[in-house]
């Protein structure tokens, strides 16, 4: 009796309409094989054996959302299974409802930048997507648009390149492939600095005084910007952004209609804008255990 034993599974979560790929690695596992993810039985693809391990390529079936343990056994030359010879990975598999759109990294730092501005300085604080700048009366002026008095006005942000924390060597995934282990290049993540500018507005110079000293109190506070990685995964940890004030705070006391108004600048320093385009197929790497190597996503 040959008692087949589990490795990993990759991936291990999917959508509850199933139909996903996965691979189990193992040892011991039979040319012929059934797989069930909970009560519910995939569709074997194929197995192969290289390098002293096996794997199982298979397709999930359709299961409610949930975690579910996923289990194989050894099947006879008749296709009944083989007593004894079973394995099962526990809690290995979990079912998603999938999501009709991710949230981009870009969208959460500014939501997480505006909350903290209302939180800290000013609860009527926003963001401001489309803004005439200028306004031909009022000479330089730059002005944004102010829903009410006192405003603060977030706008941007310009993008600037930042090589100073930029990976500039090639990243590479370890990922399954059809023949066995792969491994896959990526081209150099595009890091910038991401410039804002912050313009706040009242009709009393004490109260803008006051605006001023919560903001240049805001900037000398918030030295970084954190975010959970995924929202939907803590134990991917978190990730940050340095946080800089940039330039002088810029008064303006004698605008039209008796409004006084300020403008400042702060960068968020090394936010990678994609995570590097693919370089190559992938090239097959023999004796590696994908179960026992991690990967960390590219991010300063």
């Amino acid at each position: 009796m040959t008692v087949p034993a589990l490795q990993s599974l990759e991936p291990a979560a999917g959508a509850p309409g199933g139909g996903d790929l996965v691979r189990l690695t193992g040892t011991g596992i039979a040319d012929a094989v059934e797989v069930r993810l909970g009560d519910a039985r995939a569709l074997v693809l194929g197995v192969h054996h290289e390098a002293g391990a096996s794997f199982v390529d298979a397709r999930t079936p359709a299961h409610a959302p949930a975690i579910v343990d996923v289990t194989l056994w050894n099947l006879d030359a008749s296709g009944a299974p083989v007593p004894g010879e079973t394995a099962t990975l526990a809690a290995a598999y979990r079912y998603l409802r999938p999501r009709l759109a991710r949230e981009a990294d870009l969208t959460r730092l500014v939501r997480a930048l505006i909350q903290e501005l209302k939180r800290q300085v000013l609860v009527s604080a926003r963001i401001s997507v489309a803004v005439d700048y200028r306004d031909p009366e009022a000479g330089n002026l730059e002005l944004v648009t102010l829903a009410e008095l006192p405003g603060l006005v977030l706008t941007g942000p310009q993008v600037a390149p930042n090589r100073f924390y930029a990976r500039n060597e090639a990243r590479e995934d370890l990922v399954p492939g059809p023949s066995g282990p792969e491994i896959r290049r990526h081209r150099p993540t595009y890091t910038v600095d991401l410039g804002f500018t912050l313009t706040a507005a009242s009709s009393s110079t004490v109260e803008l005084l006051n605006l001023m000293a919560a903001v240049g109190i805001f900037l000398g506070r918030n030295r970084w910007l954190t975010l959970p990685r995924d929202p939907e995964d803590p134990a991917l940890g978190s990730v940050r952004w340095e946080l800089d004030p940039e330039g002088e705070i810029r008064p303006q006391l004698d605008g039209p209609d008796d409004l006084r108004a300020f403008t400042c600048g702060l960068v968020v320093r090394g936010f990678d804008l994609d995570e590097g385009q693919p370089l190559d197929r992938g090239k097959a790497v023999a004796g590696l255990d994908l179960g026992a190597m991690s990967l960390e996503r590219s991010v300063p």
